[in-house]
């Protein structure tokens, strides 16, 4: 008697495992990492919950993951107005409604559980901006046509931009780049965007908040302002210095475990990757992400449809930025935007939307052809 049925062979066998199989043992990675850099400051029986919710929530969202599985993507095109609706009702609220904490106010409080629209509003806006410009492949040539589409990005842009959080609306504006560029925009006009945004950096300076300016200043510098600014990297580059090889080992990080560095189970969870298991154990973590956007450029070259190839380059130009920048800062090459380590930092928020977006390329991949029962 056959295990599997035919139809469960071929259900198999469209399943990329390659990137199933990278993102989950990130998402265990981040497990371990996040035990090593909070079981002290949690002592007796919750040592381990920050661990135990991340790891709670992994496992809901990866049945979430698989239930859409059952789904066709493409059913997400036909809703692309009334997801930008939501997207921008969600983002309201949080102004409205929403808690501060660190200086911002970016969640929403729901129960025991706080949760950042910015976050999934990254996704929405994917799927919104896939459904706009599906009808629009080779079609943006002029800056007349450019105009409206940037319309349409820069309003849930300025709202996450004033709660204020930095971070996620650059992650924004790599979506929206990634996109136009796989949609056809000669580059022309791709260089000609970019010397507008270097000539008009002196004017933008001027809006930003000091503590924004600030961080630029201490990237540039980071003794500047030791004690303040610049601690979070003076603190992220000792620890990923001093694990050197090897590392110090799981639970025997000197920075990590005495609090000298800050965030070390959300921002900067790659400077205890850096510190406890060391260049091998930082560079195993990057081959990891390395094959989750190769197979995520691999899954839009071979998506079937306009749609899932959007959908894909938005998602896997948005894990790519995540992860430049967060890597970049924690190592002193990029300054301080609290941008999150994709499906490793702690946060539901975070995890949820990078463990849909992961089903999404799954789902794409899987729907390459129609089955043929």
């Amino acid at each position: 008697m056959a295990i599997f049925s035919a139809d469960s062979k071929r259900f198999l066998r469209r399943i990329d495992f390659a990137l199933l199989g990278s993102a989950a043992a990130i998402v265990i990675y981040g497990l371990i990492i996040i035990s090593s850099a909070t079981h002290i400051n949690t002592p007796g029986e919750e040592r381990f919950w920050f661990v135990q919710r991340q790891g709670i929530f992994a496992l809901v969202n990866a049945l979430f993951a698989v239930l859409f599985m059952n789904f066709d993507y493409r059913g997400l095109s036909q809703h692309g107005k009334i997801l930008y609706a939501f997207n921008l009702i969600m983002l309201v609220a949080v102004m409205i409604f929403g808690h501060a904490a660190l200086g911002a106010q970016r969640w929403i409080q729901i129960g025991p559980i706080s949760l950042q629209p910015s976050e999934f509003s990254k996704l929405l806006m994917i799927i919104c901006m896939a459904s706009l410009l599906e009808d629009r492949m080779g079609k943006i040539n002029t800056l007349q046509d450019l105009i409206p589409i940037a319309a349409y990005v820069c309003l849930p842009f300025f709202f996450v931009l004033k709660q204020p959080d930095l971070g996620t609306s650059l992650v924004f504006m790599a979506i929206f780049f990634g996109m136009i560029i796989a949609c056809g925009m000669p580059w022309k006009m791709l260089v000609g965007m970019a010397i507008c945004g270097v000539v008009s950096m002196p004017i933008l300076w001027q809006f930003l908040k000091d503590y924004q300016k600030m961080r630029i200043m201490v990237f540039l510098d980071p003794n500047v302002d030791p004690l303040g600014s610049g601690y979070h990297i003076i603190q992220s580059k000792i620890a990923i210095g001093s694990g050197m090889l090897f590392g110090k080992g799981l639970f025997e990080g000197t920075q990590s475990q005495l609090n000298f560095l800050p965030e070390n189970h959300t921002d900067f969870i790659f400077a205890v990757v850096g510190e406890e298991l060391g260049f091998v154990g930082a560079v195993v973590l990057l081959i990891l992400y390395l094959i989750v956007l190769w197979r995520g450029i691999h899954i839009a070259k071979e998506a079937g449809d306009v749609f899932g190839r959007l959908l894909a380059v938005g998602i896997t130009s948005m894990l790519a930025f995540h992860v430049l920048v967060n890597v970049g800062m924690t190592t002193g090459i990029m300054p301080v935007t609290g941008i999150p380590l994709p499906l490793m930092s702690y946060g539901i928020s975070s995890l949820t939307t990078n463990i849909l977006s992961i089903a999404i390329l799954l789902n794409i991949n899987m729907h390459r052809q129609k089955f043929i029962f």
